[in-house]
């Protein structure tokens, strides 16, 4: 019998009601409802626990512990409960991000124990759009990566992630783990580059797809290349790739001290609708 309040891990037989929870904010969610709807809630094949929080024997939030710890439509009852396991639990997780409220309060009550952080980022807008770029053309060079270029899209991807954590994905495991979401990526047709001599010039994936929403992740300009608005064609040929092939609803979030990434989604169509906060470790 539940309590009027009670925090658990969720197993399988818990699936339908986390999917409504996690379908209530198709935009918000869909990392981790990408996640969810492949591998279940399953630990081993999810890859972390999800924890839920009932309240009248109703689940209200949730929140998923793996490589990253994600407060999921978490209320600030929810967020306290959430923070009291993951303290005890110790930290496992490489990052803290989700929806910017949430995420502050939890980390604000679990820094005294975890801190301190490598990197916070407080506030990074969450950018959407519904329909292609008016005003923007699409590259009509950007297209799919194909399996046998792994090895000319993994140095860009490399130099993208390494740019934008802080830290090389080849650390630690020697990239195996990071090279098997790259592959994932180009094997599932969601990752897209413009090549020029056998080079990555502009580069972008669609990381988490549901029916509902997608989200970008990854855009990168070789250096060589930027100034050249090839971030806002290479943006718009992608939009159009994923409102036609992938879900209706397209969706980026990016740090609010890259301005000029911010003003290139907002002419390519993408509109601020909320904002996420990540804290690194």
């Amino acid at each position: 019998m539940l309590t009027q309040t009670t925090t658990r891990v969720l197993d399988p037989g818990d699936l339908g009601a986390a999917l409504a929870v996690l379908e209530s904010a198709p935009v918000e969610n869909a990392f981790v409802t990408s996640r969810v709807q492949v591998a279940g809630l399953d630990p081993w094949r999810l890859g972390g626990e999800m924890w839920g929080w009932y309240e009248h024997g109703r689940l209200r939030s949730l929140c998923y512990s793996g490589a990253n710890l994600v407060p999921i439509c978490a209320t600030p009852e929810a967020v306290r409960a959430f923070a009291e396991r993951a303290r005890r639990a110790g930290r496992r997780c490489s990052s803290i991000v989700g929806p910017a409220g949430p995420t502050a309060q939890l980390w604000r009550l679990l820094e005294p124990s975890w801190g301190p952080a490598r990197d916070v980022r407080a506030h990074q807008p969450l950018m959407v759009t519904q329909e292609p770029s008016a005003d923007v053309e699409a590259d009509p060079l950007v297209r799919r990566v194909r399996k046998d270029e792994m090895d000319l899209i993994m140095p860009a991807c490399v130099a993208m992630f390494t740019e934008e954590v802080g830290v090389s994905p080849l650390a630690g495991d020697g990239g195996l783990l990071y090279q098997a979401r790259v592959a994932e990526l180009v094997g599932s047709g969601r990752s897209f580059a413009r090549f020029e001599d056998g080079q990555v010039v502009f580069k972008a994936e669609i990381g988490a797809a549901t029916a509902q929403a997608c989200q970008v992740q990854g855009v990168w300009v070789a250096p060589s290349h930027r100034g050249r608005g090839l971030s806002e064609t290479g943006m718009a040929a992608v939009l159009r790739h994923a409102l036609a092939d992938v879900a209706p609803v397209v969706s980026l979030y990016v740090n609010d001290y890259n301005a000029p990434a911010r003003a290139a989604y907002r002419r390519v169509g993408f509109r601020e609708t909320g904002a996420f906060m990540s804290v690194l470790f």
